[in-house]
């Protein structure tokens, strides 16, 4: 039986929605190991401006089964109460808080700040940690345990949570950032919310100096490591390390993940961003369909609302049951159509930003070159 156009069309449809369960099977979360011996951790945290969140860190910090040697807070200029808040809340941590010398030329505000972190130090092992992570009990113990079992660098995603509705429009941007990257044990990538590594692999690797530049610099740093013969692993963070991201309102959250899509784009490698090219466009293929069939605006295809609703219904299913492994997304897999308009409209403006040259984020001008 010969194929219409329509019934080539559904089918290309479903190939590329079972290509979403291809791309998700290699989320692999943080494994919980025995640490091999305990050695000596300092845990570093770039803050700049993080009054709001920087407590959470600290409180889950104090509640760990391996306790670091020191946790140093970088307090990269702050112009809020950063800096009381990490004296406020030390916990008995044997905390620290500096303050780097004024931002040189050449180098970005949390590479510089991480830098001279690094330099303060005395740990073993070197923990980066985001001021916005919220760790379980565990995590240290887990982290460390892995990089001493894999060497190298050793990073994970934090599991995103949402508390107020804008925040579930960030929805494709947290699963499309992890489907489009391979995880696991020596994969070559890196997520800066939360690494580990050994200070001899860390200097062998140029640290933080080596990506003085960059915006995105854990993927940068990934490629330092991996120049030096040393692995680079990374995983999610489901049940180990959790963040609210951009908590300042839905203007951060525009601005947070444009100038990240602007300046990591060029960095996927094209086999991985070919397959997830795919399952997007049989997302907005789905989002559009339906709407458009009960509405009577322009088709191609099937007006029938009936076929555009089970493609619909599998795609909502399927967001549901991946994205419960990546963050906290309520109602966004139901409706989203909603996402997909907000995950195009900030993808443009990353375009024009790219050719602008530069953002501002965090009251400094920040390249996307």
């Amino acid at each position: 039986m010969e194929l219409t156009a329509v019934d080539w069309l559904g089918v290309s449809v479903v190939v590329r929605w079972l290509l979403g369960w291809w791309l998700s099977r290699h989320l692999l979360p943080l494994p919980a190991l025995c640490l091999e011996h305990a050695p000596s951790v300092s845990v570093l945290i770039p803050a700049r401006n993080e009054e709001a969140t920087l407590h959470h860190l600290l409180q889950g910090l104090a509640a760990q089964t391996l306790q670091p040697l020191e946790v140093i807070v970088i307090d990269d200029h702050s112009s809020d109460g950063t800096a009381a808040i990490a004296q406020a809340s030390a916990n008995g941590l044997p905390l620290r808080l500096v303050q780097p010398p004024p931002l040189p030329p050449g180098w970005c505000g949390k590479t510089w700040a991480l830098h001279h972190g690094v330099q303060c130090s005395g740990g073993e092992v070197l923990v980066f940690l985001d001021a916005d992570t919220e760790p379980a009990a565990g995590l240290l113990e887990s982290l460390v345990a892995q990089q001493q079992r894999l060497g190298g660098l050793v990073s994970v995603q934090p599991f995103h949570r949402t508390e107020r509705l804008y925040e579930q429009l960030s929805m494709l941007f947290n699963l499309v950032g992890l489907m489009a990257v391979p995880l696991g044990p020596r994969c070559g990538v890196a997520f800066g919310p939360a690494m580990a590594t050994s200070r001899a692999h860390y200097l062998r690797s140029g640290g933080h100096q080596a990506v003085a530049s960059r915006v995105v610099e854990d993927w940068f740093l990934a490629h330092c490591y991996e120049q030096e013969g040393l692995p680079v692993s990374a995983f999610i963070g489901d049940g180990q390390i959790a963040y609210r991201m951009y908590p300042g309102g839905l203007g951060d959250l525009v601005v947070g993940f444009d100038k990240n899509f602007a300046t990591a784009a060029g960095e996927v490698r094209w086999p991985w961003m070919l397959a997830v090219v795919l399952w997007l466009s049989g997302l907005f293929w789905a989002a559009w369909c339906l709407p458009a069939s009960l509405l009577g605006w322009p088709l191609v295809g099937d007006p029938n609302p009936l076929g555009h609703g089970v493609i619909y219904g599998a795609y909502a299913v399927q967001l549901l049951v991946i994205t419960q492994r990546v963050g906290r997304f309520r109602w966004s897999p139901l409706v989203f159509p909603i996402p997909v308009l907000f995950f195009l409209g900030v993808f443009l403006l990353a375009i024009v930003n790219l050719e602008r040259g530069s953002v501002q984020w965090k009251g400094r001008t920040v390249s996307t070159r």
